[in-house]
């Protein structure tokens, strides 16, 4: 066994301390890096499309067809409570847009991520209405929460801390599933006249059973993560398909529900039965239980009926990681739901159970049906690449620059991936460090980043230098960045200091 320390270095050229102020292409060995919108974070961990406009947090961010990005600033996105909002989720369908909102709570013990709220929007963008979180969160007297037949004794959940909407997917027929972890899974119904007033809780299976049916009585006590935990209850991703079934990722494995499990029982109550498909172990399993993304892979022609010889079922896939001390792997599992309802479970991707092999999120372009299938797995080693369905990978881990292909984009030599989403004309991979573009299917790459300006500071005074992440780790942040400006031929001396002021480097 070895000790790593990890230090914390001040630099002694600091002047701005965050990245992202403000934003400018810059040239980087010889290479153009394009700015981010003013405002914007590096590290792109979300992304989604609406036609060919893509949408990316950390901050809510467009980048329009014609190539213009633009941050998009509105009360809506900066809830109240919520101290440094950012992104956790986005959700596109037709003209409505959701996002989930949340922050990390420095006051709290733990500094947990915390739920802030949501925004939408109902014409593509041009305008934005906040969702408050009260709305999402339980009245401290809803104590029991109803299950079809049964009224079971729950916990509400009346704080946003630990309740983030880590995902969120609008349903065809416009409702609002909001993966909340603590909270559960929830439901904002879509009614004839706008959205109905408060999110309601939705019951998945515990982890004493598989199935759950709302014409069975049940008396087990509904509360994610207090008392003796039921994982099953835990939601971390969820997802509408195409035909509007549910599926609901824990940390007990992928639950599913179509809209032939919405059941009405004698009594005249009614609900929606579930399935819940865990690792077991076998060839036809999820690669691990916890799941933190389910993603719809297209297939065939929507302008035919779903489920039609020239528009068959669009596969699901499920990211899985893995629960400590078994056989799970973090990968990717593909389910395909056969004619007569089954589910048909194949993994496709099954690395290691370190956080580098840590698999975040699969997009794809093409069509199996036409033999031009390729799918693309963001994992925090490198972009996986399969031209076969799945059966194959090959991993980048260096991006060609467009301009030089000989020559790579400079990132950090632990740089992570964390998202991937396809356009008509482009692949776009969210990295640690900013945005990457690819029009040749990933041969090669344009950057995207925060390049705060050297010559004005975030008070609007001048300043001559500055570095980011600042204060930074080695080991933590893997590189640290440096600017300065100078106005003509000079020498530069740049001095490095641990938090004792001992100078550790001078360049």
């Amino acid at each position: 066994m070895h000790c790593v320390v990890h230090r914390l270095l001040w630099l002694a050229v600091l002047v701005l301390s965050a990245p992202g102020l403000f934003a400018q292409p810059v040239q980087v060995l010889g290479s153009q890096i394009e700015g981010l919108a003013p405002g914007s974070r590096n590290s792109i961990t979300n992304l989604i499309t609406r036609g060919d406009s893509l949408f990316f947090g950390p901050e809510v961010t467009v980048r329009a067809p014609e190539g213009t990005v633009t941050l998009i600033e509105d009360p809506a996105f900066a809830p109240a409570g919520a101290a440094d909002p950012i992104v956790f989720s986005l959700d596109a369908r037709g003209d409505t847009i959701w996002v989930g909102i949340g922050f990390v709570d420095e006051s709290a013990s733990g500094e947990p991520q915390t739920l802030g709220g949501f925004a939408f929007s109902t014409d593509a963008g041009a305008s934005w209405r906040p969702f408050d979180r009260g709305n999402y969160l339980d009245r401290a007297d809803e104590d029991t929460v109803r299950y079809g037949v049964s009224a079971l004794p729950a916990l509400p959940v009346i704080v946003p801390q630990q309740s983030p909407p880590f995902d969120l997917s609008i349903a065809p027929n416009g409702d609002v599933w909001v993966a909340g972890w603590a909270s559960g899974l929830r439901r904002l119904a879509n009614t004839d006249d706008g959205y109905a007033r408060r999110f309601e809780p939705v019951v998945l299976p515990p982890d004493t059973t598989r199935f759950l049916n709302p014409c069975q009585p049940y008396n087990f006590f509904y509360a994610p993560i207090q008392g003796e935990q039921q994982n099953g209850f835990v939601a971390f991703s969820v997802l509408v398909d195409e035909a509007g079934d549910v599926w609901a990722g824990s940390a007990a494995g992928i639950n599913r529900s179509s809209d032939a499990d919405i059941l009405t029982c004698t009594d005249g109550s009614s609900g929606r039965a579930w399935t819940r498909y865990p690792f077991d172990g076998t060839p036809r399993s999820l690669t691990g239980d916890f799941v933190i993304s389910v993603e719809e892979q297209p297939v065939g022609d929507p302008a035919f009926d779903v489920g039609t010889p020239e528009n068959p079922r669009n596969p699901v896939w499920v990211v899985g990681w893995p629960v400590e001390g078994n056989a799970m792997r973090n990968g990717l599992t593909k389910a395909t739901v056969n004619e007569d309802g089954t589910v048909s479970f194949e993994p496709k991707l099954a690395l290691g159970t370190g956080l580098d092999t840590r698999v975040y999120d699969v997009a794809f372009s093409g069509d199996p049906m036409q033999g031009t299938e390729v799918i693309y797995a963001a994992v925090r080693n490198g972009l996986h690449i399969s031209d076969d369905g799945g059966d194959t990978w090959r991993v980048l881990r260096g991006f060609p620059r467009a301009e030089d292909p000989s020559r790579t984009i400079p990132l950090g030599p632990e740089v992570a991936v964390f998202a991937v989403v396809t356009t008509s004309d482009a692949l776009w991979v969210g990295t640690g460090e900013g945005l990457l573009r690819s029009t040749d299917g990933g041969a090669t790459w344009t950057a995207f980043r925060a390049n705060p300006a050297v010559d004005t500071d975030a008070d609007g005074g001048s300043v001559d230098a500055y570095a980011y992440p600042n204060p930074f780790s080695p080991l933590a942040d893997g590189v640290v960045r440096i600017r300065y400006d100078l106005s003509g031929p000079a020498e530069v001396t740049v001095r490095i200091f641990d938090f004792g002021m001992n100078l550790v480097r001078e360049l």
